[in-house]
């Protein structure tokens, strides 16, 4: 099946609500991105004022029109806030191929259990619903934090690419990359029942 960038993606489960990021999650995911101001020192984009994530956060709409990403608000059901934000993106419907990235939480919903709530989510329908054959994963090899979260959701590192993002201090990161492919799913799925 191909990714539909018109079609509204909801997905769900007793912790976690994932929904097209819109102007309802704003002003929640406004209060996570000041309260958290090393949030995305990973990321080439900071959130860190209110001028930087307005751009990000229209940024994310737009990608969604451009078809470029498609954008997720991720809502803690148990807190009953915002909590961050994760997307599709570097779709190829030709090559059944995704990535999963533009993750944030704010600090205190990390490491809760939360985000491999929504990593379930989304790759369960990139491999049930979509039934694409490879899902890709990246960061800066220095955030072992998402290093260890993306290798504990069964990430397969590939290989480091060397100063391949400029960062918005300027500093060049070294990317890692990771996969996961539909065959690797049915054990995973097993594995995050337990």
């Amino acid at each position: 099946m191909n990714f539909d960038f018109d079609h509204d993606i909801v997905l769900e489960n007793e912790r976690v609500l994932l929904a097209p990021l819109n102007e309802d999650a704003r002003d929640g995911l406004l209060q996570i991105a000041l309260n958290n101001p090393a949030l995305l020192q990973y990321s080439p984009k900071m959130v860190n004022t209110l001028s930087e994530f307005e751009a990000y956060f229209d940024d994310a709409l737009q990608a969604r029109k451009s078809q470029s990403r498609y954008a997720f608000s991720i809502f803690d059901k148990v807190a009953g806030v915002y909590v961050g934000s994760t997307s599709f993106g570097s779709i190829s419907n030709e090559n059944s191929r995704i990535e999963i990235g533009w993750t944030w939480l704010g600090k205190a919903f990390q490491r809760s259990g939360l985000n491999r709530n929504c990593k379930f989510l989304l790759m369960q329908y990139v491999f049930e619903y979509l039934e694409f054959e490879r899902l890709e994963l990246k960061t800066d090899v220095r955030n072992s934090q998402s290093r260890q979260a993306i290798e504990g959701i069964g990430g397969k590192m590939e290989g480091i690419l060397r100063s391949h993002t400029l960062m918005s201090d300027g500093h060049r990161r070294d990317t890692v990359y990771y996969s996961i492919l539909k065959n690797e799913w049915s054990a995973l799925k097993s594995a995050y029942r337990k």
